[in-house]
């Protein structure tokens, strides 16, 4: 007959057994490593809200936006009525997009920062006009010249954009207005998408109809109790007021699971109008809020109390009240500079980033694995064939020199003559694989946006956007929920680095 111990141990052992396994889990779901991490030694696990608790329905938040600032360019601005009539394609921006505000342009560039397409309006620009404005000279893209499109919220900036410089530039001459200022229409957008969230617009539609707009992911609570069952501590760090943070997460987790009573039950420390990234710069004092949102008039420096909220806040008031710093923390969200830069920047804290566009990369990506690999070996039979191409052009200019020492020989001539057909034979061979190569490589990057291709790569190298979540998220994903695939003690080991030469 089995003893306790070891009816536990089995059932232990069983429990291992039927966990999944990294390799079995959907790529789309995977857990992606750029350095290690150890789970085991995090003591406290913090979330953003937008966009990593809460995922949005892209598209109808876009729309929503779009809408709502049209309808403050017009109302406030002054911009004529016909612009609410335009079509505004979503696809037209992505993550990673940079807006040339003087010239009316937005440009996706690669890690070294250089342009490899752009667009004025809704036109593509040629390579040579991007080469004419942004590679005669260093790019500076730290210049106020140009504007990130480095979140999911920004995205119908760069579509309002696109659209809106294009009608003006069709409109405008016709009128007599002359040329509209690019930049000046820059900030309008800015100034009104921001009105529109501050006055209310957007949110109180948003929850009024949550199931539209937020998608409610079923193991969200499943995976934040698994984090706090194997001890670790949990925390709400947004830059949402309490009112829509609340409506917001009851949505989410409210009645999920009979050991929490409320959302707030799952964090140990919420903290509300964070105002991210000064959280980790600057040194606003915690507020603690009542019941209806209102500051109370207790003292600020105790240690965090659950279920009480907090508001504002500063990165070393946070680590002292909550008891817990540096690489014993791991901060999930959404946003490369609030979130992953600054709190890797200003702490030591490691960092998770939630990457909604994954699904649809992953997914596009494993579709065309095989139509990638014909890529691969078209790239190889490119620099294959111009290498040999090069070496004959250099035998045929030492043959043409040797000619001229000694003409009329038929043995020289004769040599020039089969090289020359050689390097037409090459010519042809690689202008077919050229045209191969450009023709498969745009189908790819249209399956994967339109306009602008892959999210992660830009030409033949990682585009910025890629470049920085290698450099400032310790691992990323699609969503929070798909942390429960893995225990809450997993080893999340990084790809060993390597140069070209070790490859």
């Amino acid at each position: 007959m089995s003893t306790a111990r070891e009816v536990a141990e089995a059932s232990q052992n069983q429990s291992v057994e039927e966990a999944p396994r990294p390799l079995d889990i959907p790529r789309a779901h995977r857990v992606f490593v750029n350095r290690n991490l150890r789970l085991d030694k995090i003591e406290m696990v913090g979330f953003d809200m937008d966009y990593t608790l809460a995922l949005y329905n892209q598209a109808r938040i876009e729309e929503l936006s779009i809408r709502a600032t049209l309808d403050k360019l017009v109302s406030a601005k002054g911009y004529p009525e016909a612009i609410r009539a335009l079509a505004y394609d979503p696809q037209l921006a992505l993550r990673g997009l940079v807006v040339d505000r003087d010239n009316g342009n937005v440009f996706k560039p690669d890690r070294y920062g250089y342009p490899g397409r752009a667009r004025h309006g809704l036109a593509a620009l040629d390579r040579d006009t991007i080469a004419s404005l942004y590679q005669r000279e260093r790019t500076r893209l730290s210049n106020r010249r140009y504007a990130w499109i480095d979140t999911l919220f920004a995205l119908p900036e760069a579509v309002l954009y696109a659209g809106l410089v294009d009608y003006f530039d069709r409109v405008a001459p016709s009128a007599g207005a002359g040329k509209h200022d690019y930049n000046v229409l820059w900030e309008h957008i800015r100034e009104c998408i921001d009105l529109a969230h501050r006055d209310g617009s957007i949110k109180t539609i948003v929850s009024a109809e949550l199931p539209s707009y937020i998608e409610k992911d079923d193991a969200l609570a499943e995976t934040l109790h698994k984090f706090r069952s194997s001890g670790k501590r949990l925390f709400l760090l947004t830059n949402s007021a309490w009112d829509y943070t609340t409506t917001v997460m009851s949505y989410l987790l409210d009645g999920t699971l009979a050991a929490y009573p409320n959302w707030k039950s799952f964090f140990d420390v919420v903290v509300v109008s964070a105002a991210k990234p000064e959280f980790f710069t600057a040194d606003h004092p915690f507020l603690e809020l009542d019941a209806a949102g209102e500051p109370t008039k207790k003292p600020q420096d105790v240690p965090f109390q659950r279920g009480r909220i907090y508001q504002g806040g500063n990165l070393k008031a946070f680590e002292e009240r909550a008891r817990a710093s540096g690489d014993r923390v791991l901060f999930v969200g959404d946003h490369i500079y609030g979130d992953m830069l600054r709190s890797r920047k200003s702490s030591n804290w490691r960092t998770a980033m939630v990457l909604q566009e994954m699904e649809h990369e992953v997914a596009t990506y494993d579709r065309l694995r095989g139509e990638l690999t014909k890529l691969d070996r078209l790239d190889a039979e490119l620099i294959h064939v111009d290498a040999e191409l090069n070496e004959r052009q250099s035998s045929l200019r030492a043959l043409q020199k040797l000619g001229d020492q000694t003409p009329g020989s038929d043995q020289v001539v004769e040599a020039r003559h089969a090289v020359k057909e050689e390097i037409e034979r090459l010519r042809k061979a690689l202008r077919a694989a050229t045209a191969q190569h450009h023709t498969l490589e745009a189908e790819i990057d249209h399956a994967f946006n339109p306009y602008w291709g892959p999210l992660f790569r830009e030409g033949y190298e990682i585009s910025k956007f890629g470049e920085q979540v290698e450099a400032y998220a310790c691992v990323y994903t699609s969503r929070v929920s798909n942390f429960r695939f893995y225990s809450p003690m997993q080893y999340f080991r990084g790809p060993r680095d390597r140069m070209p030469h070790e490859r």
